[in-house]
C-alpha cells in the first residue's frame, strides 16, 4: 500500500499520467459557491430533546479557490486518467455526468446549509443514499448509525478545511465502490479525509492539493491519524 500526497496543481499532475492510470477517482472539486472561508458560521442548533447546542465556526482564513467550478478540461482529463469516477457536487457543474449518483444526507435539519450533497458515480446507474450527521460538534456515531450523535465530542474528527468531508464517508465510498489494492486518485485533497480512509481501507492512493497551507495541514493530519492507527493496531 502506497499513499502519496503532493502539493501540486492536479492538472499538471494528471498530464504526467497515462490513460487509465487509476482504478477510481474520488474527488471533491470546488463547487463555485464561495465556501472558501472568511465567513462566521457560528450557529445555535436545537436538538430533538429540546437542548440547544452552539456550533462555533472553524475560523477558516478567507481564500479564493471556490469562486467557480472547474472547467470542462478538468473533467475530460479526470476521465482520461481514471477508469471510474465519483465526483462530489455534480449538480453544480455544467458538464454531462450521465450515470449513477450518491446522495449524502448530512442529517442537519434546521441548519442554514445544504442538507444533502450529491456525487456522480460512473460505476452504475443507481441512486444510493448514505446518512451521516455532519454539523459542527454534532457528528454521527458510525457510518451505519449516522443519524445518532456519538456521545464523546472529544472523538470528533478535527476540522481543518471549510468544506471538509468526514473520513467515515470516504470509508463508506471505498467499501462500496473500490477493492483493496486498487489505485485511487483525489485531485483536491483538502483535509486529507480521503487519504486517511484509503490508509484504513488498504489501497494505493495519490492526493493533489494546490494550496500550500491546506497541504501542510493535511499532511500533519494524515501523519497524526496514521501514527495513532499504528500505535493502537
Amino acid at each position: 500500500m502506497k499513499i502519496e500526497l503532493f502539493n501540486i496543481d492536479c492538472m499538471e499532475y494528471m498530464a504526467t499520467q497515462p490513460d487509465n492510470a487509476f482504478d477510481l477517482a474520488v474527488v471533491d472539486p470546488p463547487y463555485g459557491r464561495n465556501e472558501h472561508g472568511g465567513i462566521d458560521r457560528t450557529r445555535s442548533v436545537k436538538q430533538k430533546n429540546g437542548n440547544i447546542l452552539y456550533c462555533s465556526d472553524g475560523g477558516y482564513e478567507k481564500k479564493d479557490w471556490d469562486r467557480a467550478p472547474p472547467k470542462p478540461e478538468y473533467f475530460a482529463e479526470l476521465a482520461r486518467v481514471s477508469k471510474h469516477q465519483i465526483i462530489w457536487g455534480m449538480n453544480y457543474y455544467d458538464v454531462p455526468l450521465v450515470g449513477g449518483a450518491i446522495v449524502w444526507d448530512k442529517v442537519n435539519d434546521g441548519s442554514h446549509q445544504s442538507q444533502c450533497e450529491i456525487a456522480y458515480c460512473s460505476l452504475n446507474n443507481k441512486v444510493n443514499i448514505v446518512r451521516y450527521m455532519w454539523r459542527g460538534m454534532m457528528q454521527g456515531e458510525s457510518i451505519h448509525n449516522g443519524t445518532k450523535q456519538q456521545g464523546n465530542k472529544r472523538l470528533n474528527e478535527k476540522r481543518i478545511h471549510p468544506t471538509q468531508k468526514p473520513v467515515k464517508l470516504y470509508e463508506w465510498l471505498l467499501t462500496k465502490h473500490a477493492k483493496k489494492g486498487q489505485k485511487i486518485l483525489d485531485t483536491h485533497l483538502g483535509s486529507a479525509s480521503s487519504a486517511i480512509a484509503a490508509h484504513y481501507f488498504g489501497c494505493d492512493f495519490v492526493g493533489c492539493e494546490l494550496d500550500s497551507d491546506y497541504y501542510s495541514a493535511a499532511q500533519i493530519r494524515f501523519d497524526e491519524e496514521t501514527s495513532q492507527l499504528a500505535i493502537f493496531g
